[in-house]
């Protein structure tokens, strides 16, 4: 019997507890999961602190603390041509058999290439986002609660605060 390989991609700046809500639904319906980290390429920015190692580090701790399957976690870089990037992302990854994903674009261009996509519920959006947790970082609140302790080990370690401080123009 084929083993059932899902592919769940995100930016993970940073990996918070609504990543891990969703990798854990997906985990009850495949064998095995290839984690992809979008946007590779990027750091060093307000959007995109964290560097792809560190993202990385991140989502292999939480994961080695929360799911009992295999998995994968796969650096992606943006290629700028959307209608090459699922052939792209399948280049560089582990075969998958199916996609779970609510970015719209992501959605798109997966179906557009054949692949089925599943779009999982997104768990309380408006406390766990990267873009909510960076807010917090920046205006010195608490950020910690939303992510998991190896998470936010790896940001400290990084000394992750400082440098989104840094990149962001603000102190």
């Amino acid at each position: 019997m084929e083993k059932i390989r899902g592919f769940y991609i995100g930016r993970f700046q940073p990996y918070h507890y609504g990543h891990e809500s969703v990798i854990k639904h997906i985990a009850e319906e495949v064998d095995e999961i290839v984690i992809g980290i979008g946007s590779a390429q990027l750091s060093h920015s307000p959007n995109n602190p964290f560097t792809a190692g560190e993202r990385v580090l991140m989502v292999t701790h939480a994961l080695e603390e929360s799911v009992s399957l295999p998995f994968y976690v796969i650096p992606i870089e943006d290629i700028q041509r959307n209608a090459l990037w699922v052939s792209h992302a399948r280049s560089i990854s582990p075969p998958f058999n199916e996609v779970y994903s609510s970015n719209p674009l992501v959605v798109r261009l997966f179906r557009e290439s054949g692949t089925e996509v599943i779009s999982p519920e997104m768990y309380e959006r408006e406390n766990y986002s990267g873009t909510e947790i960076r807010r917090r970082m920046l205006a010195g609140e608490d950020w910690q609660s939303l992510v998991p302790p190896v998470v936010a080990g790896v940001i400290n370690e990084t000394d992750g605060v400082r440098r989104l401080h840094d990149v962001s123009g603000s102190d």
